[in-house]
């Protein structure tokens, strides 16, 4: 009956290997807002293209800065104040087609490289709504490579608009 002994895994752990994660979680396993992670790596949703619209007004601007993997299309975005970029901030959506990379993996990998990037950049771009769509299959998957692109279309965006 081996295969029925106990589990070695000990109790699970709050799943944050920062410092500050796991000082929280001794405390408690709460942060400020009240919840059990780290807010700072946090991709919310005022930041975020959610609805089918959003993505086909910014493709019907038909404005696009293309590298050799991507195209970045962007429009600028209308507001209210349109003094105060920080009460309309900058926006992201991302498509990766399954036809040019068929491994969920791989799918997700180029996802969460184009939100790093953005969230790193997000305070120097403008209010725009932006869609990054994989344009071309990509070869082997160099993910510093890919963020070095990512990051270049972005720089590029910001030099273009401000």
């Amino acid at each position: 009956q081996g295969h029925r002994c106990a589990s070695r895994q000990g109790p699970s752990s709050s799943g944050c290997l920062s410092p500050d994660c796991r000082s929280a979680a001794g405390a408690g396993g709460m942060n400020e807002a009240g919840s059990g992670h780290n807010d700072r790596f946090d991709f919310p949703k005022r930041y975020r293209l959610t609805k089918t619209d959003e993505y086909s007004s910014v493709f019907g601007f038909r404005r696009a800065i293309k590298s050799p993997n991507f195209l970045l299309h962007y429009r600028p975005r209308s507001g209210e104040l349109p003094e105060a970029d920080e009460y309309r901030p900058a926006r992201l959506g991302v498509v990766v087609p399954k036809k040019l990379v068929k491994a969920a993996v791989r799918r997700n990998l180029i996802k969460r490289l184009a939100r790093e990037q953005f969230r790193l950049l997000r305070p120097t771009l403008p209010s725009f709504d932006l869609v990054l769509r994989l344009a071309a299959k990509p070869g082997r998957p160099d993910r510093h490579a890919l963020a070095a692109e990512i990051v270049e279309l972005l720089h590029r965006l910001n030099r273009q608009k401000r």
